[in-house]
């Protein structure tokens, strides 16, 4: 499999903490760990049933200390995105290895390619004898067709139009979760921390302030924010009744 550049910082540099990328991604932090570090499942009289990890962990430089690279958070979305869809992963998991292996790159959940021809080849493994039939019709749940060609459930569609490709992979998030902000990540820009994309706020900041008391209004006019938008982060960070 082709293989990512050492030097390209979306694959190298861990920028967040497990805790952190599951709540960027709006999903419970135990399975984000689960997607990270795989599983183990052992039933009576049965052989073990074992899953592979799925996101890219780093080396920490210890314990609470970043270890996902922003690929890793670019994987996270496109599974947060089959959750959301209501999948869960154990029906999934063997089709989607599949895929994985013919899209024939290495991180191929975070690829252009998985974007552009994952649902069809999601369909053609799932035509095939490989995978269980439970795992066949779990698969083309995620299906659908459409002007002639297969494509993914809109759902899954409007989670991965959130990211932005260069010619191989994600270069940029829009967070999941958000209906009016517009808070993206990306490698580039604050060290890969979430970010308001109308005007590069960090993110975290605007929280620190909302949790310090501060008004929302004068949040918003300190960072040149649309009101609406501190309002939605004030209401994800339980300060105001949604």
């Amino acid at each position: 499999m082709p293989y990512a550049k050492p030097d390209d910082v979306r694959f190298t540099m861990p920028l967040y903490t497990a805790s952190e990328a599951a709540r960027y991604l709006d999903v419970r932090d135990t399975t984000f760990r689960r997607w990270v570090r795989g599983y183990r499942r052992e039933v009576a009289g049965r052989p073990p049933v074992q899953g592979a990890p799925l996101i890219t962990d780093l080396p920490s430089a210890g314990p609470g200390r970043p270890s996902i690279p922003f690929i890793g958070l670019a994987e996270g979305m496109f599974l947060s995105a089959l959750r959301k869809a209501g999948m869960p992963l154990q029906q999934i998991r063997p089709a989607l290895e599949l895929v994985r292996t013919r899209i024939g790159v290495e991180h191929a959940l975070a690829s252009r390619k998985l974007y552009v021809a994952g649902a069809q080849l999601l369909w053609e493994v799932s035509a095939e004898g490989e995978i269980d039939e439970d795992a066949r019709h779990s698969a083309r749940d995620l299906i659908v067709l459409k002007d002639d060609q297969y494509v993914f459930r809109q759902i899954i569609e409007q989670y991965l139009r959130q990211i932005t490709y260069d010619d191989e992979y994600a270069r940029r998030i829009l967070l999941p979760g958000y209906e009016v902000a517009e808070i993206a990540a990306d490698p580039s820009t604050n060290f890969g921390k979430p970010y308001f994309t109308q005007s590069g706020t960090p993110l975290y900041v605007v929280q620190g302030m909302l949790r310090a008391g501060e008004e929302i209004e004068d949040v918003a006019h300190d960072f040149d924010l649309p009101v609406d938008q501190v309002t939605e982060v004030a209401q994800r960070e339980g300060l105001l009744a949604a």
